[in-house]
C-alpha cells in the first residue's frame, strides 16, 4: 500500500489531547509525555481522586491546562456523554488516545456474562463510540490524531483470554480500516500494540501464573509503562502520532516495529 505524503506535525503547544484510562499505567504515562511536550490534556477515568492529583501535578510542572472528566466508559451512552461534556467546556480535541481497557482470565464457558459485557463495552464500544464522536470534528478542521491502544494480543487468538484477545484484534482491524478511510485528510489513526507491561493489569484480572516481575517471551523482564511512552517520545511524540497510514505500531520489550 502506498504511503501518502507526510503532513506537518501537530503543534503540541496548541493541541489538546483526551486520554482515557489516564489514572494509571500506559494512559498515565502517555499523559505525562504529552504534557512534557506542551499539549493540554483532558484526563478521563473512573477514579476521580487520582485524576485530580495527576492534573494538579502535570499542570504545575509543565504549565499546561489539564481538565478532569471522570467517566465510566462501561455505561451505555458514555462516549456521547463525554463528547458532549467536552463541547460544553468549549474544548477541541486534537489528539484522542483510546487507552481504557478491561481484561478477563479463564475459560470462556465459565466467565461471568457481566464481565464479558463490560469488556466488550469498554474495549470495543467506548473506543468505537469516542472515535466516531471526535473524528468528524478533526476532519472538519483538517488535522487530528487518534491513538487506539490495542495489544500484541491482536495478532493471535488467546485461549483463557478469548474475549480480551478478540477485542484487541477488533481494535487493530478497526484502526487500520479507518486510517485508510481518512488518508490524505490531515487526520491519522494509529493502533498501538504493546506486549506485556508492568501496569498491574495482570493482577487485576487474576492471571494465576504471572510472577511479581512480569517477563516477556524471551525471558527478560517486561517494561514498565514509562518505556512505552518514552519510546514514542524518542522520535518526538508528535511524529509518532503521524504514522504510515494503515499500519500499526507494535511496542514490545521497549522496541517498536511498523
Amino acid at each position: 500500500m502506498t504511503q501518502p505524503p507526510a503532513l506537518p506535525a501537530l503543534n503540541m503547544r496548541t493541541s489538546t489531547a483526551l486520554i482515557t484510562g489516564a489514572s494509571s499505567g500506559i494512559g498515565e504515562s502517555l499523559a505525562r509525555q504529552l504534557a512534557a511536550h506542551g499539549a493540554h490534556l483532558i484526563l478521563v477515568a473512573r477514579t476521580e481522586d487520582r485524576l485530580h492529583a495527576l492534573a494538579a501535578e502535570l499542570g504545575a510542572r509543565y504549565r499546561v491546562q489539564v481538565h478532569v472528566l471522570p467517566a465510566d466508559l462501561n455505561r451505555p451512552g458514555a462516549a456521547a456523554e463525554l463528547h458532549a461534556a467536552v463541547q460544553a467546556r468549549g474544548l477541541n480535541v486534537d489528539i484522542l488516545v483510546n487507552n481504557a481497557g478491561l481484561g478477563g482470565y479463564g475459560e470462556f464457558s465459565a466467565q461471568p456474562p457481566a464481565e464479558i459485557d463490560r469488556m466488550i463495552a469498554v474495549n470495543i464500544g467506548a473506543l468505537t463510540g469516542l472515535t466516531r464522536a471526535f473524528l468528524p470534528d478533526m476532519l472538519a478542521r483538517g488535522r487530528g490524531r487518534v491513538l487506539n491502544v490495542a495489544s500484541t494480543a491482536a495478532f493471535q487468538p488467546g485461549p483463557l483470554m478469548a474475549v480480551y484477545y478478540a477485542t484487541k484484534a477488533y481494535v487493530l482491524s478497526f484502526s487500520e480500516a479507518v486510517a485508510e478511510e481518512v488518508a490524505g485528510s490531515g487526520v491519522f489513526v494509529t493502533a498501538l500494540c504493546p506486549g506485556p507491561v508492568q501496569t498491574g493489569f495482570q493482577a487485576v484480572i487474576r492471571i494465576p501464573f504471572i510472577s511479581p516481575t512480569i517477563r516477556n517471551f524471551t525471558g527478560l523482564p517486561a517494561p514498565r509503562p514509562e518505556p512505552v511512552s518514552l519510546l514514542l517520545a524518542s522520535a518526538r511524540i508528535e511524529r509518532a502520532l503521524q504514522p504510515i497510514q494503515s499500519e500499526s505500531v507494535s511496542v514490545a520489550w521497549a522496541r517498536a516495529t511498523c
